[in-house]
């Protein structure tokens, strides 16, 4: 694959968060030198992967990432060459959606009305004939009205988030009064911290301190957005507080070059554990990314990020990718790995961009080191990568504007 052609396939794939996401897949950076045998043997493992993986079909409406979807006729699951045998439906808040499975449970639907402006996320699992288990995840945002705007955020209400964790706000509508609309967002936390607020775009803003959070603070959200004229004629509609805690200080620091990754909990190393970074092909970013989302299996399709072969299908297609953690909006993720062999884990790095972590298939041992990483880990933890030889990831590609210096962050603000 050649460099131009794997990184529109990474900037068509790309998406915000908030909402807004892709399908799970591996990405990293430039593609330069190949190691001996890695990109052979690699496809091998892929492909032997795909073979052990389950005939069943799952398909998720709308699709991952829909904005403006119906409240009425959206969130549908149907499987083929299997059965749904778990289907799960929640708001952005927490809550569950009750949901109707068919009598033959190949289709699923939700029982009630969905709420306007609201994203909604869906997780599927299904068995095919021989019990093999596939897995889909998605996430859509509902439509709403043409004259008001809202503010999906991250993270959420009551929850418990790592030192890396920024307020994340995606509007539903582009704001051309920036100065207004940040006016009615404040951010504020017991450590005393200065928080300011970053526009990377006319529909985002990122607020965050200097450094990361402070551990064990608690940090307040107020959406005084309610009448604020965000753009000629759109007003918002939200009038909202929302708390959430800052846990432990974690820090994974993760190293290609010697292929060893080292998790340290308030400035103390807890583990080091063997890793297999992005290959030569197509290295791994460098930089502070923050764990966004955890999944404890997730299908992972090279097509959603330019991995294609000349047929137009995937370089690999996995549909049970063990204990999963995005990293970035365009599909770099931290996640455990069974179909390549044990002796990669800390010799040679052969991934399509992901860091690989040993693991077993089925996500069932807890005595393996990618089950104990997931274990240990919570959405905001950052994970910093080292050594790959590739860029630095943008710091919107995902929630990583640690990425960015504190003046740059400053001026991006409307206040």
């Amino acid at each position: 694959m050649t460099d131009s052609r794997r990184r529109r396939g990474l900037m068509t794939a790309s998406a915000l968060l908030g909402g807004v996401l892709v399908l799970s897949a591996c990405s990293g950076g430039d593609s330069d030198a190949s190691e001996s045998g890695g990109s052979s043997s690699q496809a091998q493992a892929d492909e032997a992967a795909a073979q052990k993986s389950s005939e069943a079909q799952i398909k998720i409406t709308p699709a991952d990432g829909s904005n403006n979807a119906s409240i009425n006729n959206s969130a549908t699951v149907s499987v083929s060459k299997g059965t749904l045998t778990q289907v799960t439906m929640t708001a952005a808040d927490g809550s569950t959606v009750a949901g109707e499975l068919s009598a033959d449970k190949t289709s699923w639907k939700p029982s009630v009305q969905l709420e306007r402006s609201t994203t909604y996320k869906l997780s599927a699992t299904a068995k095919d004939a021989e019990g093999q288990e596939a897995h889909e995840n998605a996430s859509f945002t509902t439509v709403s009205p043409d004259n008001s705007f809202i503010g999906n955020f991250t993270p959420e209400d009551g929850s418990t988030v790592g030192v890396g964790m920024p307020v994340s706000i995606n509007f539903n509508k582009e704001i051309t009064n920036k100065a207004a609309v940040q006016k009615g967002v404040t951010v504020n936390t017991t450590s005393g911290q200065e928080v300011v607020c970053h526009w990377f775009s006319t529909t985002r803003m990122d607020c965050r301190p200097e450094d990361y959070w402070q551990e064990n603070s608690t940090v307040t959200l107020k959406l005084a957005l309610d009448g604020v004229e965000g753009a000629d004629g759109v007003f918002g509609v939200q009038q909202k507080t929302v708390t959430f805690k800052i846990g432990r200080n974690q820090v994974t620091y993760v190293d290609a070059k010697t292929k060893q990754m080292k998790v340290m909990q308030d400035g103390k190393t807890v583990r080091t554990i063997p890793i297999s970074a992005g290959s030569p092909d197509n290295k791994t970013y460098e930089g502070q990314m923050v764990i966004s989302e955890k999944f404890k299996e997730t299908r992972m399709n090279g097509a959603t990020v330019g991995f294609t072969d000349d047929d137009g299908k995937g370089e690999y297609d996995i549909k049970d990718v063990p204990h999963a953690m995005r990293l970035t909006s365009s599909g770099t993720f931290l996640h455990g790995n069974y179909w390549g062999a044990k002796s990669i884990f800390g010799s040679v790095n052969t991934s399509h961009g992901c860091v690989g972590l040993s693991d077993t298939k089925g996500a069932d041992d807890p005595n393996t080191p990618a089950a104990w990483f997931y274990d240990n880990s919570i959405v905001g933890d950052v994970v910093v990568v080292q050594n790959t030889g590739d860029k630095t990831v943008a710091p919107d590609n995902g929630l990583n504007g640690w990425n960015m210096d504190w003046a740059q962050w400053k001026a991006g603000s409307a206040a």
